[in-house]
């Protein structure tokens, strides 16, 4: 039940197979089996259990408000939850009570959905590994799986229990942990250079960097303006677009989302690829990367080409250039925003007495 997808799920719930509250139990029990992961900083067990009551009520009475009606989701901890506390992973915003829920937040809550937690994270979003966050490191699923632990038994070199366990990558590593071990069906994270997008292919789940300005970021902690949006990270390519379909739009919260309308979509069961074009750039064929991540590459093409597809060789000349403009900007943009964070406008003040000697 906890592997199926939105679409499965949600179809269960809509004939009766299962009812939300049962749902939630599951995954609330999941979470506290799963705890050795670190995926979540709170879990909202009170809260939750309140909702799928209310998406039960409403089953009932045949009064469902969307295709996320009933279902668990999580939500990255530096989106802003109304009476919820929200830390960024920092000592900082300790005890932070948000009075208002992120664009986002409130969009899944209008359909329906059950927020199980919040996930963890490097501290304010800064970082690769979600390692960095004063809440701990995350711990990737796969850790536990009988395939590394084979390949650890196989290598003589790891043989401490503590240092084999492998890392979600981040900085929503705490969202695709919370995805990859079946404790939610959907998660937010946000991605400035890779945020969603790398825990996500370290945890073997989806992830989704959604064009700047189709979704809000209202209530999203900013690290840098810039380049910050909100991510979605699912089990499944279907089930990022039924969420990219929920969260996309127009918001006059947030000046900087498009102003034409947005129109979900599905992704058919079956795709004509003959039309497609797919190009693969020389410049990211780098030094240092693995013979595994080639071959994995060389096999995703193999694939679109026996589908039907094209795929050629393209060159984005550019590219070099891309890391030293990113930490240009994301320099000066982190700095700015972690300016508000001295204990006067924002964050927690730290009061200290000081002796003053004069001579």
């Amino acid at each position: 039940m906890l592997r199926a997808s939105l679409r499965e799920i949600s179809a269960a719930l809509k004939d009766g197979q299962v009812n939300p509250v049962e749902l939630c139990q599951k995954c609330l029990a999941l979470i506290k089996a799963t705890r050795f992961l670190n995926a979540y900083i709170s879990v909202t067990e009170d809260t939750a259990l309140k909702q799928a009551e209310a998406s039960e009520k409403r089953y009932r009475k045949g009064q469902r408000l969307g295709d996320l009606d009933g279902i668990p989701v999580a939500v990255k901890d530096n989106f802003n939850t109304m009476g919820i506390e929200t830390t960024c992973a920092s000592n900082m915003l300790k005890g932070y009570i948000p009075p208002y829920n992120a664009t986002v937040v409130q969009k899944l809550l209008d359909q329906g959905a059950i927020l199980v937690g919040k996930t963890n994270l490097d501290e304010f979003a800064m970082g690769s590994g979600s390692t960095d966050g004063v809440f701990g490191p995350v711990r990737n699923p796969w850790t536990y799986s009988k395939q590394y632990r084979e390949k650890c038994l196989r290598n003589s070199s790891v043989s401490n229990e503590e240092l084999s366990w492998l890392i979600t990558g981040g900085s929503s590593g705490g969202s695709a942990a919370a995805v990859s071990s079946f404790t939610c069906f959907a998660a937010l994270g946000s991605d400035t250079g890779g945020s969603t997008r790398n825990p996500a292919s370290l945890c073997g789940v989806v992830g989704l960097k959604p064009t700047y300005g189709l979704i809000s970021r209202h209530g999203l902690i900013p690290l840098v303006n810039s380049m910050d949006v909100p991510g979605i990270l699912t089990r499944c390519v279907d089930d990022a677009a039924t969420i990219l379909g929920v969260l996309s739009g127009h918001d006059p919260k947030d000046s900087t989302t498009v102003q034409d309308p947005f129109h979900p979509f599905q992704i058919p069961s079956v795709m004509d690829t003959s039309h497609l074009c797919i190009g693969i750039p020389k410049e990211y064929t780098v030094p240092g990367m693995s013979n595994e991540t080639l071959a994995m590459w060389s096999k995703a093409a193999d694939l679109f080409e026996k589908a039907g597809a094209k795929v050629v060789e393209v060159t984005l000349p550019h590219t070099c250039y891309s890391i030293v403009c990113y930490h240009v900007l994301c320099a000066g943009e982190v700095a700015s925003n972690m300016a508000r964070f001295d204990g006067l406008e924002y964050g927690k003040a730290c009061f200290q007495h000081v002796k003053i000697c004069l001579r």
